[in-house]
């Protein structure tokens, strides 16, 4: 079983394993879908992704656009990051607003993102394996981003962004301002 911590923004979940520890190492379930279930609701993941990144790499603020809309549910595995996602459903309380968590080897936490967030992480260690299973599969055409670096978004990323390792793909991204979302908010 896990704890489940409710964040202040609607449907992102911070999901705390019980772990098993003794002289021998530690042993936890990383992802149970019965347990998911009773705790989230229903998600069918259907793709596993792992990404290893240097410090100071930051990716994102990604999404997929409809009909290929994500859900995630992310953890490290090696390291540790900071995970941000940003509310981008429109009608929501919270659109705009973050919400950021530390993600590390040692904490084993795991961050639940429903569909309508933008997602992405900066690592703090030297070296961080990061996973996260989706409940769509890959689509190319439905890439999209906004800026993470973007000033009205208020995200400290813990790394000064001046000395980031970015992709150019993005650095191109539009600022929340210029864009507009694909995303609603359902009540």
């Amino acid at each position: 079983m896990m704890n489940v911590l409710k964040t202040e923004i609607e449907g992102l979940l911070v999901l705390e394993p019980r772990v098993f520890a003794d002289a021998r190492g530690y042993f936890f379930e990383s992802f149970s879908e019965r347990d998911f279930e009773q705790a989230v609701g229903p998600v069918h993941f259907v793709q596993d992704n792992e990404s290893m990144s240097q410090r100071g790499v930051v990716r994102g603020l990604h999404f997929q656009r409809p009909p290929f809309a994500q859900a995630k549910l992310v953890r490290c595995v090696r390291g540790a990051v900071l995970d941000v996602a940003v509310d981008l459903r429109k009608g929501s309380p919270t659109f705009g607003r973050h919400m950021a968590v530390e993600l590390s080897e040692t904490n084993h936490r795991q961050l639940f993102i429903p569909k309508g967030f933008a997602h992405g992480f900066a690592v703090l260690s030297d070296v961080a394996v990061f996973q996260y299973k989706c409940d769509e599969f890959y689509h190319p055409e439905a890439d999209g981003g906004i800026q993470l670096c973007d000033p009205t978004l208020g995200i400290d990323w813990r790394i000064p962004l001046d000395q980031a390792i970015r992709s150019e793909k993005d650095k191109q991204l539009p600022l929340l301002a210029d864009f507009e979302s694909p995303f609603t908010f359902n009540v």
